[in-house]
C-alpha cells in the first residue's frame, strides 16, 4: 500500500492485510487515480490515462485494490423488500495518485 504524508491524511503500512482489523474502513476518503480510456478509430499516439478523482466511504482494501462506495442504505434495518446494495468503485492501487481521509 501507497504510505501518505502527513499533509495527505493518516500513513498507511504495506503490513494491514483484508482479514486484519483497518481503522479506515468506513472513513470518508478522497482518492486522485489514473483511469482508463478507451479510443476507437484515432491516433493511439494522443491518448494516455485519464487524471480522476473521486470520494466514498472506505469499505474494503488490501495492497492490489481500494473499494469506495458512493450510495449505501442509510437505514440499519431496510425494508424486507429490499436487497442489500451499493454504488461505488474499485481502484487498482498502482493507479492511486492520491489518497487522504475526508473531515
Amino acid at each position: 500500500m501507497r504510505k501518505l504524508t502527513k499533509e495527505q491524511g493518516s500513513a498507511r503500512t504495506t503490513s494491514q492485510l483484508p482479514n486484519q482489523k483497518n481503522g479506515n474502513l468506513g472513513s470518508l476518503l478522497y482518492v486522485r487515480y489514473l483511469d482508463h480510456v478507451l479510443f476507437r478509430d484515432s491516433n493511439a499516439d494522443s491518448y494516455r490515462p485519464w487524471t480522476r478523482e473521486t470520494v466514498g466511504w472506505l469499505d474494503y482494501e488490501d495492497e492490489e485494490c481500494v473499494r469506495l462506495v458512493w450510495e449505501r442504505f442509510a437505514m440499519a434495518e431496510p425494508p424486507n423488500e429490499s436487497k442489500p446494495r451499493a454504488t461505488g468503485l474499485v481502484i487498482l492501487r498502482k493507479a492511486v495518485l492520491e489518497e487522504r481521509k475526508v473531515g
